[in-house]
């Protein structure tokens, strides 16, 4: 509960160069790259990995382990809290960490990003924090029919709790949004946009500046969820004018347990913290407490050290490649697997949007997803199976699941031709 203490300026100057400096982007060698990932070296039922699960967790390059195990060996010990050697080392990179991720999606201020431990708790953040201060009975939240259930059941819960309606943007069946019904859905009662900016399900890329800028001539502020788009696309959180902007680190080669919300620091000044404890509190008595500053105030207690300076370590990685070069080889990629799964007789292809990320979500006929999965993992080949927590989205489709494959920079057209034979070696197994 003490206040916190600041690292000497050398200490944070030199860890936010190192942190932040990241090499020039090379030719995209995707050989080269995978040689990154130990993991992609593993057997699965005798046969080499095809990792192809990647919108739920992508895997770790040799150099994020390599930050990890050296904050763990040599520079570990909590932050904020003492003026000794490893306690301002921890500090400093923790704080070089966060500029990091400053620059990586574009924010103004370092202040304005908050760690926090994944999406699902920045969302929950703002909802609890800017949500119970902002709205009230009577006002509508505007949601999409694609959201995950993390940009689902917080604004349920607050909207019971508060009074308030839950408004719902409809889609056409390729998997993109109406813009058209998204407008007409505004009225006096509008008081927040939360909306993903890649469909995790679907990979559908969302028209989300242009729904910004229609929110914001009316006043109303908008959140985006970017836990699909940040492993994918260049993201600028100015550009965009968003007001909030959370996302995963497990999903852009980082570790779990961390994430960020970033958001304007004027509306971040002006919402209570969500949570209560040490190092959030600039002085406490019984009487009454008065809290730190942004970014401090919404990071109470011990937060993941470890896990914020491998993030970082991430974002460099990815920079070092390139965001251009990653959508340019994925963009690739998914072009190839839609055109090799839509060949193969029995396959529905579901989400067929202009934009998207790499993500393909397909059926076979006649036979159950979560067998498809089985059986492609004895092929050695790693999909997800399920609703992929959309299920709001699982019925407009008129399904209770489905196949998904998603893709990373570091997966190949041969992982696709993997794919390919294991859906033609399930198929064999039930006709």
């Amino acid at each position: 509960m003490s206040q916190s203490l600041a690292p000497s300026p050398r200490l944070v100057a030199n860890a936010a160069l190192k942190a932040t400096t990241a090499s020039p982007p090379v030719a995209f060698d995707v050989e080269r790259i995978r040689a990154d990932f130990p993991i992609l070296g593993l057997t699965v039922a005798g046969k080499p990995l095809v990792y192809l699960d990647n919108a739920a967790s992508s895997q770790m390059p040799q150099a994020v382990i390599d930050r990890l195990v050296r904050y763990q060996t040599h520079e570990h010990a909590n932050i904020h809290r003492a003026v000794h050697y490893l306690s301002e080392t921890a500090t400093a990179a923790y704080e070089a960490a966060r500029i990091t991720l400053q620059r990586f999606i574009n924010a103004a201020e370092a202040r304005e990003v908050i760690f926090t431990s994944g999406t699902t708790e920045s969302i929950n953040l703002v909802a609890q924090s800017w949500g119970r201060q902002n709205i009230r009975a009577g006002d509508e939240i505007i949601l999409t029919v694609l959201e995950h259930h993390s940009n689902i059941v917080p604004w349920q819960m607050l909207a019971q709790e508060k009074g308030a309606t839950i408004r719902v943007v409809p889609m056409n069946d390729a998997g993109e949004l109406l813009l058209d019904q998204y407008q007409a859905l505004f009225n006096e009662h509008t008081r927040l946009v939360s909306v993903g900016h890649v469909s995790n399900a679907l990979g559908s890329i969302h028209p989300v500046k242009e729904m910004i800028a229609f929110a914001h001539a009316r006043g109303v502020p908008v959140l985006v969820d970017g836990a699909q788009a940040a492993p994918h696309l260049a993201l600028d959180v100015q550009d965009l004018d968003c007001d909030f902007y959370a996302f995963s680190g497990h999903k852009l080669c980082g570790p779990t347990g961390i994430g960020i919300l970033y958001g304007r620091a004027a509306l971040l000044e002006a919402m209570p913290p969500f949570k209560g404890g040490g190092d959030m509190i600039h002085t406490v008595t019984f009487e009454k407490t008065t809290y730190a500053p942004i970014p401090n105030k919404f990071e109470a207690g011990t937060p993941p050290i470890a896990a914020a300076i491998g993030l970082a370590a991430a974002a460099d990685y990815l920079g070092g490649i390139g965001m251009a070069a990653i959508a340019a080889h994925e963009h690739d990629l998914l072009a190839y697997a839609t055109a090799h799964l839509a060949a193969i007789p029995g396959v529905r292809l579901l989400g067929t949007a202009q934009h998207k990320a790499a993500v393909l979500s397909f059926a076979l006929q006649g036979i159950h997803p979560h067998d498809v999965g089985t059986l492609l993992n004895q092929e050695g080949v790693a999909v997800r199976t399920g609703h992929h927590c959309a299920q709001p989205l699982m019925a407009r489709l008129g399904v209770a699941a489905t196949s998904r494959a998603s893709f990373a920079f570091y997966n190949t057209r041969a992982d696709v031709d993997a794919l390919v034979a294991g859906i033609r070696t399930v198929q064999k197994v039930f006709a």
